[in-house]
């Protein structure tokens, strides 16, 4: 008696159907992710106070930046790890409007002052932005509250850092402690 199925397609049938596996956890997880340069960052102009005023409008809590580079390694795998994550994506809109800044950028802004600079003298002379990424924080008068430079571990630690703008804590802590409390939190349950 013959079997039922070719000798052939038995001994390349499994790789070919764990290719097709492979390739549909790959789209699974590609559907679980969005671009973040259309689903986590605004469109501006480039004047930060009208920025605010808009934030305002909206009832956000400010405007976060993200001072970054082309070249950086690290704004990429923050851009791939976390930024494309939806619930990311969602909790940040949510309460910010968020802005990236180029620190080599020839582009004129209008600062929170109101003059008119180069991206990447904004960056260098008023923020002292040297190495990217660094997320800067803004309340609705253009203070700076709150400043991360890096990638983050991952999306946990970019929302606790969210979570801490947005709840106040940097008014009475570091982001440091702030994150061993929650650390510790975790641990405890």
């Amino acid at each position: 008696m013959r079997p039922l199925i070719p000798q052939v397609a038995r001994t390349q049938g499994l790789p070919l159907l764990l290719g097709v596996a492979l390739l549909l956890v790959a789209s699974v997880a590609a559907a679980t992710e969005r671009d973040p340069g259309r689903f986590f960052f605004d469109t501006t102009f480039g004047d930060l106070p009208e920025e605010l005023q808009h934030a305002r409008e909206q009832g956000k809590k400010g405007i976060l930046l993200m001072f970054e580079m082309d070249e950086c390694p690290f704004c990429h795998r923050m851009k791939t790890t976390v930024l494309n994550q939806p619930e990311i994506q969602d909790f940040f809109k949510e309460h910010f409007l968020i802005f990236p800044i180029d620190v080599e950028g020839d582009v004129a802004i209008t600062d929170f002052n109101g003059n008119t600079v180069a991206q990447k003298d904004f960056a260098l002379n008023q923020f002292r932005v040297r190495a990217t990424p660094v997320f800067a924080f803004f309340d609705l008068e253009g203070k700076l509250v709150a400043r991360y430079t890096g990638a983050t571990r991952g999306p946990e630690e970019f929302r606790w850092l969210g979570d801490y703008v947005v709840d106040g804590d940097y008014q009475r802590t570091n982001f440091t402690r702030y994150k061993r409390e929650r650390e510790e939190a975790a641990a405890k349950r």
